[in-house]
């Protein structure tokens, strides 16, 4: 697979899985990696509120308008997601 251009991902962007399921909205670009927004995340099981997830950015698979769409489905990223401290 080519590697991708990610200066494309921007603020904002609607990220889904290859699914096509909606995973988060794009807080910005950390390096190899993309954070996203505390409002899309998903609630930790103990109730806690939302925290700001980063996936890695070789996840994706396309950058199509405004929205990035990943390699992997919605549930294999979300898998995969890093927790911000």
């Amino acid at each position: 697979m080519a590697e991708h251009d990610h200066s494309a991902i921007k603020e904002h962007m609607n990220v889904v899985g290859a699914d096509g399921v909606h995973l988060g909205t794009v807080d910005h670009l950390d390096g190899e990696r993309i954070k996203l927004t505390r409002a899309d995340s998903p609630q930790a099981e103990d109730g806690q509120g939302g925290k700001h997830h980063y996936i890695p950015a070789g996840l994706v698979a396309s950058v199509d308008g405004d929205t990035v769409r990943l390699s992997a489905t919605a549930a294999n990223a979300a898998e995969l997601f890093e927790e911000a401290e």
